[in-house]
Parts: C-alpha cells; sequence; structure tokens
C-alpha cells in the first residue's frame, strides 16, 4: 500500500528530530555542511579566520559564521545557546557547569592550542627586558615611572593598555600574575587587539599587554606591519626553568618550553548533544590540518610538534 506523499514527509522529518534543552528541534547540519553560529575571544581571531578559510574551503556545504568578541560575551554566547561552539582561554566555572547540568548538557572541551600573553612597547623604547617581579610591580603600581626601571630612560610616566576591560587577557593578568590584586590606577582598555598595538605604536611611554597571535605569524603581511610599529618585550624566565636567568620573547618554542612564563590553554568548549558542524569543525582544528594552521600562527598547537633547535659556540 502507498503512503500518501505527507506521510511520508513527516516520517522522514521525525527522523531528523533530536531534544535540546528539553524542547524538540530539527537539525539541518552535519559535520561538514549547514550553517552554525559560533563565539570566539577576539585575541585568536586572526587564526581562527584562517582555520574557517581552509574548512570552508574543503567543505562547500559548510557554513561556520564567527563572532569574535570579549570573553564576558563569549560565554554569555554559549550559555544563551547563541553559539554552538566557542573558543576561549578558560574552562567552564562552577555555577557555568550547573546551569548546564540543569538542562542535561554535558559540554565537550578540546585544547586546541598553547598560547601567550605578550608585552609590547614602543619601537624606540630603550628597555626589552622585564622580570617577573617588574611585571607585578607595574601592572599593581608599584613601579609607575620607566626610570625606575632604568635611571637612563627617559620616557615618563607608563602606560598599561589592554583589549578589553573583559577580556581574557585582563582576566589572566589579574588572576595568574597579580593573583587577585588591585590593577594600578594607569590602566586603561581599548576595544581590540589592534587597537593596543596602534596606541602603544603611537605613545612611547606605553606597555600594551595581548594575545602573542597578533604579533607572531612572520609570514602575515599585517603581523609584519604591527612588528615595525612595536618592540616585544622579552621577560626573564621563572628560577623553576631551565632556562633561569636569562630573558626570552614569545616565541613558539620559549612556549613550549615554559621559559615564557605568561602562558595559558586555548579551549574549544561545543554544546552540542550530537555529531553536528560544531563538532565537524572542532574536529578539524584539533586534527592535522588545522593544528598546522595554529603552528604557522606562532603560537603552541596542542598535537603537532615543534622543532627546538640549539647552536653551538665551537669557539
Amino acid at each position: 500500500m502507498k503512503l500518501p506523499l505527507y506521510i511520508c514527509g513527516l516520517i522522514i522529518a521525525l527522523f531528523h528530530i533530536s531534544c535540546n534543552d528539553g524542547n524538540s528541534v530539527i537539525y539541518t547540519d552535519t559535520t561538514t555542511s549547514g550553517t552554525i553560529k559560533i563565539s570566539v575571544d577576539e585575541t585568536f581571531a586572526q587564526i581562527i579566520d584562517g582555520e574557517l578559510d581552509t574548512f570552508h574551503a574543503l567543505y562547500k556545504h559548510a557554513n561556520v559564521v564567527p563572532r569574535y568578541t570579549n570573553e564576558t560575551n563569549v560565554f554569555q554566547d554559549l550559555l544563551n545557546d547563541s553559539a554552538r561552539i566557542i573558543v576561549a582561554t578558560r574552562m567552564l566555572t562552577a555555577e557555568e557547569k550547573t546551569v548546564f547540568e540543569g538542562r542535561k548538557i554535558t559540554p565537550r572541551i578540546t585544547v586546541i592550542a598553547k598560547d601567550a600573553i605578550a608585552f609590547i612597547t614602543h619601537h624606540t623604547n630603550q628597555d626589552s627586558i622585564l622580570t617577573m617581579q617588574h611585571v607585578y610591580d607595574i601592572l599593581s603600581g608599584k613601579i609607575k615611572k620607566w626610570d625606575e626601571i632604568n635611571t637612563q630612560n627617559k620616557s615618563g610616566n607608563i602606560q598599561i593598555i589592554f583589549d578589553h576591560k573583559n577580556s581574557s587577557t585582563a582576566r589572566y593578568v589579574k588572576d595568574s600574575i597579580l593573583k587577585g590584586s588591585t590593577f594600578a590606577e594607569n590602566v586603561f582598555a581599548v576595544d581590540s587587539n589592534v587597537a593596543v598595538i596602534n596606541y602603544v605604536s603611537t605613545h612611547p611611554n606605553a606597555i600594551g599587554v595581548l594575545g602573542v597571535s597578533w604579533i607572531s605569524d612572520g609570514d602575515d603581511p599585517t603581523t609584519l606591519g604591527f612588528l615595525k610599529m612595536v618592540r616585544t618585550l622579552a621577560i626573564v624566565a621563572p628560577d623553576s626553568t631551565a632556562g633561569a636567568g636569562k630573558s626570552y620573547q614569545p616565541y613558539q618554542a620559549f612556549i613550549a618550553t615554559n621559559y615564557y612564563p605568561y602562558t595559558r590553554a586555548v579551549y574549544i568548549i561545543s554544546r552540542e548533544a550530537r555529531s553536528g558542524l560544531g563538532t565537524g569543525f572542532a574536529a578539524f582544528v584539533a586534527g592535522d590540518k588545522g593544528q598546522r594552521i595554529i603552528l604557522k600562527s606562532g603560537i603552541m598547537p596542542a598535537t603537532q610538534p615543534v622543532r627546538i633547535v640549539g647552536f653551538r659556540n665551537n669557539n
């Protein structure tokens, strides 16, 4: 017996219905097709743009739409179901886990990279090396002028510039460097990592604080332009490392060895309860092609090896 056409359509549709947050939802995406929205820490905009370019070139029917914003908004998007997955530098808080537990959702977390916090100054600044104590004293307000670090430095009062007051960079500094202490009065926030670079490039007394990926891709014309405008400070390695007593810039090798002290993990957090396009994109970023893109960006991929080459002076 032939079934009426509308009944056949209903049966097919039922096969595509799943339960999400207690509501029936008809999903139209697969791991390599469809359209979804994701939310990304603005620190990683350049990297995720590169990932998306390659992903979309490989999967013509996939459309992953990113929103680049500050960390606070990123997690709000995940909680509000405005984003299927997010890219961030912290895990879920206990309160956020409770929200998902109440909705019977188990978020999936994938480590995709190891990032570093870079400190930049005007290219004419005389000082290029800071100790970790210098960094703490500057950020907390104990050191307020450049000549307190070097009596020959006449750059004047120090200004500290962040990308956004709610950024992951500002949170990392407060939690991991200042250990909860109050920021100095000379700390200011602009609205993006690019704005940090632009401000520092025109203010010889400023220190910019930003994610290292903005200044680490030596093949990217935008990055090369930034590097002509600013200088990246080297930090003396912690006593707990083999590099103790020497200073290091946030290069991949020194991020890998922890000689450069200010590093953090980068995560993809997914709220998908099924294998949809969010899962497909997360798997791509964590896979070989996606990790090679991260390797090229200048930060440390989670799985791709980084070669550390040493030079010996035979003289």
